[in-house]
């Protein structure tokens, strides 16, 4: 009985996601309303969990329960800590949902709702969680090992050294392209600036709060930590409407550039305790609660979508970027339908949480699917704007000019018609003075989550505070990626300098900390001023490097994750992994060779360096814009060879692996499957795990709370605090603020996702 319900029940769920898919290819010429996107997703996400990865877990990797996992192992209450599978599902979560998948997604709107929703939909299930579930799978077999020890130990030594270089490069367009949406969102915002400036005075006070005061008092923190956030919102608005502090804030590009620039250099030299960690609380619980907030209102408003499913620029003639929906609808979407970042955490700190080989399922393909339905979320706020104001906001002024009369005719001409008075009620509806040129996707979804909430609370009057509460919230969690990202760029380039000269590796050094963090700072500090002077914006230059090298990425991953398939002596299965394997190569190699050798300058880098060496050479560039446009040049040369060094890397280790997989097919190398041991766990362990059905409700509020104070790291500081206590004498005045301050210093040297 209870099959033939349950046959039923997924039969309903199959019709039901196919009726929605039905609905979105056949609206043509009207607005689809967003419901049908999001049935679509539920079921995709529904049908792909329950048989896709169940039939992985069960047949491919043989999951198995009785085989203890490294937590239960070398448990230290440090490192090693045996966690709830749902906090660490959590946990898991929150380290992955960057900014990707919240930028990506509105950035590829461009070509329509169509191309994206679909690329997020299917890459998730058939490529972006099953890397996820398999990495953390290899990871937790081998103690937690980290990707590039796993490359070095499967594959060989030499691909090992080639994936922690990529991983290093790609750092460094990451946090570049990363700074550079910022700069866009704040760029001539008084309003925008005070907010999110107010974010580092307030990330301060808590650092000290939590180090002297309260000591590791994360939760009571953040309370007043936001609650500070909503007043700087709020205040905000007064700095807006007085001459003399709006004139004082309002910043152009590049001396926010330079801002960002410096504040990057000061997050990965001061204390862990004292700005990041601090801020990363706040990300946290800002970015879940916002997450949560939108998914409510989006269901609550169910939007239409007032971007068409395919736009005239699928073609590749696009303003917010250039390229045709292949291959670059692929890499713009960077993180929501697979991401080589995820790589990185799925063998950092979760592996070393995780108590039981099947909850692999749920933390690691579950939580993609989560990301992706984030993704799936910014998509639709994108896709509620009226089109006209969409390409206003995104493309440069280079393309439509900068006033609104002009940019009205651009895009009108177009096909999306738009009035200069829509584009200046917009700008007033929002707090600001103009929403033109305002590229890099983060002030776009911040103008969509606000038309969605103000429909929910306050109606048009709230607009404005609904916007710049969307742009604190993105801005917030961009940069504490960008500082986290510098410290661990740092971090590896110590660790190369030491081969050099050994002190230079030593990170306890304040001199080797400062000359690796200047180093590495001012390498992503180039690359963001170059988006900042580019005159096509910048994003149409920085995301595709970005997206290829994230993509690439999970190349690598995958190239590991099939070697291990063949070692388990997986053959006939590898096909789950070299098929997404095959279909990135392809996506990415393509995208990377147009970006260096495309004849179009919109598109290709050493054709746009021609083009305009052609124009000085003819003496047709402005005598005021001659040294820009040779900055121009070297960048665009520097750009192909970036784009083409990550070509090299990746492509070596694809050799590498494919004479691998010819060695192992043919036996002529052993089947070493580098796995530690086994150690297998008593029945009764198992037997006692299970929670009687009275108790369920009580355990998910108490599984809630124990998530919270998992983030917060009130868990870890208490294990630690007791451990201490049994190694030691008494604790003294001061000593619980510095083991916090310690565990965070600590938490910091593992990779954060874009």
């Amino acid at each position: 009985m209870c099959k033939a319900v349950s046959v039923i029940a997924w039969l309903i769920v199959a019709l039901l996601g196919g009726f929605a898919y039905i609905m979105i290819a056949l609206a043509r010429g009207e607005p689809l309303n967003a419901i049908w996107i999001l049935t679509a997703a539920l079921c995709t996400y529904a049908i792909g969990y329950r048989f896709y990865s169940k039939w992985i877990a069960a047949k491919v990797l043989t999951l198995n329960d009785q085989r203890a996992t490294p937590c239960e192992v070398h448990e230290d209450g440090r490192d090693f800590v045996k966690t709830n599978k749902w906090i660490v599902f959590g946990h898991h979560f929150a380290a992955i949902s960057g900014p990707g998948p919240l930028v990506g997604p509105v950035l590829a709107a461009q070509f329509g709702y169509l191309p994206g929703a679909l690329w997020l939909l299917i890459g998730v299930v058939l490529g972006g969680a099953v890397q996820d579930l398999i990495i953390l799978f290899c990871s937790m077999r081998r103690d937690g090992k980290s990707l590039g020890e796993m490359v070095k130990e499967e594959i060989n030594a030499a691909g090992g050294i080639i994936a922690l270089t990529a991983i290093g490069c790609i750092l460094i367009i990451l946090v570049a392209v990363l700074g550079l949406v910022v700069v866009k969102a704040l760029a001539h915002s008084p309003w925008g600036a005070f907010t999110v400036g107010a974010t580092i005075p307030i990330a301060l006070f808590m650092g000290c709060y939590l180090r002297y005061w309260r000591a590791g008092r994360v939760l009571e923190v953040t309370v007043i930590g936001v609650v500070l956030l909503l007043f700087a919102v709020w205040g905000g608005k007064f700095v807006h409407e007085n001459t003399a502090l709006s004139g004082l804030l309002t910043l152009n590009s590049t001396s926010l550039a330079w801002c960002i620039i410096v504040y990057g250099l000061a997050a990965s030299i001061l204390p862990v305790w004292l700005l990041l960690a601090p801020r990363d609380y706040l990300s946290t619980f800002m970015k879940l609660g916002t997450i949560a907030a939108l998914a409510l209102g989006i269901f609550v408003v169910m939007p239409s979508l007032q971007l068409p499913a395919l736009t005239r620029f699928v073609d590749g003639s696009g303003p917010v970027f250039a390229g045709s929906v292949f291959p670059f609808v692929f890499i713009t979407i960077a993180c929501g339908a697979i991401s080589g970042f995820h790589s990185l955490i799925s063998s950092g700190t979760t592996p070393k949480m995780i108590t039981r080989e099947s909850y692999t399922r749920p933390v690691g393909y579950g939580s993609m699917l989560l990301e992706s339905f984030v993704a799936i979320m910014a998509l639709i706020a994108a896709c509620t704007l009226q089109p006209g104001i969409y390409f206003a906001m995104n493309s440069p002024a280079a393309i439509v000019g900068g006033t609104p009369d002009a940019a009205a005719s651009v895009i009108t001409g177009w096909g999306f018609p738009v009035t200069s008075a829509d584009l200046t009620a917009m700008a007033r509806s929002i707090g600001e003075d103009s929403v033109l040129g305002r590229a890099g996707g983060a002030p776009t979804l911040a103008v969509g989550m606000a038309v969605i909430f103000s429909k929910v609370i306050g109606g048009p009057t709230l607009m404005s505070l609904w916007y710049h509460f969307a742009i604190m919230f993105e801005a917030l969690f961009i940069l504490t990626t960008v500082d986290a990202g510098t410290r661990v760029g740092r971090f590896l380039l110590q660790a190369f300098l030491s081969h050099l000269w050994k002190p230079l590796g030593n990170l306890r050094s304040y001199g080797a900390n400062v000359f690796a963090s200047m180093l590495f700072v001012s390498a992503w500090g180039y690359f963001l001023y170059q988006g900042v002077i580019d005159p096509l914006g910048g994003i149409n230059s920085l995301w595709p490097l970005f997206g290829i090298a994230n993509q690439l990425l999970s190349v690598v991953a995958l190239c590991l994750a099939t070697t291990v398939l063949i070692k388990m002596q997986k053959k006939r299965f590898v096909w789950i992994t070299l098929l997404p394997a095959a279909w990135l190569i392809t996506v990415t190699f393509t995208a990377g060779l147009q970006k260096i050798f495309h004849s179009n300058p919109k598109i290709g880098f050493l054709s746009q360096a021609r083009a305009l060496s052609e124009k000085l050479a003819a003496n047709a560039v402005p005598a005021d814009q001659i040294e820009t446009a040779r900055q121009i040049i070297t960048n665009m040369n520097l750009n192909a060879g970036v784009a083409g060094i990550f070509l090299f890397l990746v492509g070596a280790i694809i050799l590498t692996s494919a004479w691998r997989w010819f060695e192992l097919w043919t036996e002529r190398s052993p089947l070493d499957l580098k796995e530690t041991p086994p150690i297998w766990l008593p029945e009764s362990v198992l037997a006692g795990e299970k929670i009687p059905i009275l108790g369920k409700m009580s355990a998910l509020i108490l599984i809630g709370f124990g998530l919270l104070r998992q983030l917060s790291g009130e868990a870890k500081l208490e294990r630690a605090e007791k451990a201490h206590i049994c190694r030691a004498h008494p604790p003294c005045p001061g000593s619980k603020g510095r083991l916090w301050a310690e565990l965070e210093d600590q938490r910091f040297k593992n990779p954060r996702c874009c």
